[in-house]
């Protein structure tokens, strides 16, 4: 998987949630901009300090956490 370097995550910024480049931009908001309707283009009109690859990169991160597993751990005795 390529490096999210635009993908911040810093307990100051939103309650840690995950941000673009440390602004008050978290990825749940183009994510949710993006599930109602509202294309990349509007997205960056409407967020004119964003890049396309902030959008891109907001994408690739909410798929990893998708996909990503959490395993709980047992002691065995």
């Amino acid at each position: 998987m390529a490096e999210l370097d635009r993908i911040t995550l810093d307990p100051r910024v939103m309650g840690g949630k995950p941000c673009i480049r440390g602004m008050r931009v978290t990825v749940g908001t183009i994510l949710g901009l993006l599930a109602s309707g509202h294309s990349q283009d509007r997205i960056l009109e409407a967020y004119p300090y964003l890049e396309s690859e902030d959008i891109e990169q907001a994408l690739a991160y909410a798929m990893w956490r998708v996909e990503e597993v959490e395993v709980s751990l047992r002691e065995t005795a």
